[in-house]
């Protein structure tokens, strides 16, 4: 029997390792269409605040990184949490490149419940190059217009 190895197959593979995020603050430029100023988005790059960002308006929201320079994603982690009010949230996320317009990568809907479903993670790969711009809109209460976005974490790598 001849066996080769494959790598680059399976989570553990893939997996960004801790201090292989990119720095988000030094790469890139941040678009909100709106915040609160108790909760900067700054707080969404601290995997150790329990603040993370706010919108400082309610209803859908947009999440716009410009690169300096173009970048190659393979991991997109996202962590939202709602312990307070039952909503059905659903996100988007963008990406445009160096050398195709802007494109849709998933799009994702969650159901909040304060009595057991506060947190919702999603851990999402990909192989993209060049990236010049990625987009992350939100639209916190797909059925409540009054309710607030917000974002836990986020983290590129």
């Amino acid at each position: 029997m001849r066996k080769v190895p494959i790598t680059g197959f399976g989570t553990s593979s893939r997996l960004s390792a801790r201090g292989s995020w990119l720095d988000l603050e030094k790469l890139a430029t941040v678009e909100l269409s709106s915040e609160d100023p108790q909760h900067p988005f700054e707080e969404a790059l601290r995997t150790d605040s329990a603040k993370g960002w706010m919108a400082s308006s309610h209803g859908p929201q947009l999440l716009r990184l410009r690169f300096d320079s173009p970048q190659s994603i393979r991991r997109i982690h996202l962590q939202f949490r709602e312990e307070h009010v039952s909503r059905a949230q659903e996100l988007a996320l963008f990406a445009t490149s160096a050398t195709s317009p802007r494109k849709e990568l998933v799009r994702q809907q969650w159901v909040f419940n304060p009595h057991g479903a506060t947190t919702e993670v999603e851990d999402y790969y990909f192989d993209l190059k060049d990236v010049t711009v990625l987009e992350l809109e939100i639209d916190p209460g797909r059925h409540d217009k009054q309710v607030f976005a917000s974002l836990q974490s986020i983290q590129i790598g």
